[in-house]
This record gives structure tokens, sequence and C-alpha cells, in this order.
């Protein structure tokens, strides 16, 4: 997708539209597995997501106006990634970062921009040739913890994690791991592969969906 798209259609699709990019979400989590020499293991720490982690989360910051994300850095995991603009490919599913560029995150351009109100769509490669790719410690991360999104007017959007999710195949929820969590807020999602890889089909097992929501800005 070329070119800047209104503030209107930069929201998040709404409708039967929106119902077809969720779907979208979910082909291309399958997509993504079928790398040549993908990890046997499962990725991160795959077993301690959904245990319960007492911290005490803070407030949500009001939504900031629109810019476009330029690069995210997730201290905790050691994150430090360009971020570049990605579209729908022809199934209608996220076209990812090429996997010549296992350290790039890319950005739903269709939707909502880090920081605007509204969920925005990060997604990154867990692994490429046997290789760890940008978000290969993904699911180690905790409620608690640091995403920061550096915009394109200079600005800085403080995303804090509030759940960490494996999402298994079967009986797949898009709208339940991508949708909006809390009206009104500005949120982000981090997805990529987890669980296990099935060498015979060329796939992992499951999508890792971290959700964070914005709580602070730097100038």
């Amino acid at each position: 997708m070329d070119g800047e798209r209104s503030s209107g259609t930069a929201r998040l699709l709404t409708g039967v539209a929106w119902a077809v990019l969720l779907v979208g979400l979910w082909l291309w989590g399958r997509e993504l597995t079928d790398v040549p020499g993908g990890s046997t293991p499962a990725t991160g720490d795959v077993a301690a997501v959904g245990r319960p982690y007492p911290v005490e989360l803070p407030p949500a910051h009001d939504p900031l106006p629109e810019a476009r994300p330029h690069r995210v850095d997730i201290p905790a995991i050691g994150v430090q990634a360009p971020v570049v603009k990605r579209g729908l490919d022809q199934d209608k599913a996220i076209d990812p970062p090429s996997y010549d560029q296992p350290g790039v995150v890319g950005w739903y351009a269709g939707g909502t921009k880090p920081g605007a109100k509204g969920t925005a769509l990060f997604v990154g490669h867990v692994d490429t040739q046997s290789k760890p790719a940008v978000f290969y410690h993904l699911s180690a991360l905790k409620p608690g913890e640091k995403v920061r999104v550096t915009r394109a007017d200079g600005s800085l959007a403080e995303f804090t994690v509030e759940d960490v999710q494996v999402f298994q195949r079967d009986g797949f929820d898009p709208l339940k791991a991508y949708g909006e969590r809390e009206a009104g807020r500005a949120e982000l999602r981090l997805i990529t592969c987890g669980g296990t890889f099935d060498r015979a089909t060329r796939s992992y097992s499951s999508n890792v969906v971290v959700s964070a929501y914005l709580t602070g800005k730097g100038p």
C-alpha cells in the first residue's frame, strides 16, 4: 500500500471489512510459519503464558494525534527494530516483512496508527531459516513491561503490556485475538507464531498475541 491514507481509512476497518481483515490476520499467521527449516522447540517462554502475574498496571493515557510508526523498542526482550508499513496480499492476509529482513517489524498501514484511538497491529517473524527473528522472545513478555514506539513526528508512544496469550489454531477466534479490548483506548497488538513447529506441515501450532495499551508519551 503506497502513500498515506486519509484519517478515515486509517482507522480500523469495521463490519464485514474488519472481519475480513481478522481472517486475513489468521491466514497471515498460518502462512508466516511456512518457512524453510523452522524451529522445532516452542519459542520464548510459551509455557508461562497465561499464568497469573501480580502487577498493578498503570491507567490508560488519552490517545495521541495520528503519526506513522518509525521504530519499536521492547527493552525486556532486547528488541530494537525499524517498523515498515505493510498492506494485504492477494489473499487478504497481511503481507509480512520479507524473510531476508528478520529484524524488521511490519505495521498494518490500513489500520490504526500506534498511539491513536483503536488497535494498531504489529507483526513480525519468530524465526527464518532456523535462526531467531525479531519476535523470537515475544512470548516471554510479562504484564507491566513496556513497548515504546517512536513515531514519524518525533513523538514517543509508550505502551504497557497487559496480557500475553497463545491461541491454538483449533477453535481460533480472530476477533478475540486481535480485536479492541476496551473502547476508547489506544491499543497495540504484537503478533507472531508460537507453540511447536510441525516439520510435516511446515507450520507452528499457535499464534502468540501480546496485548498492550497506551500509558505514556514522550516529546
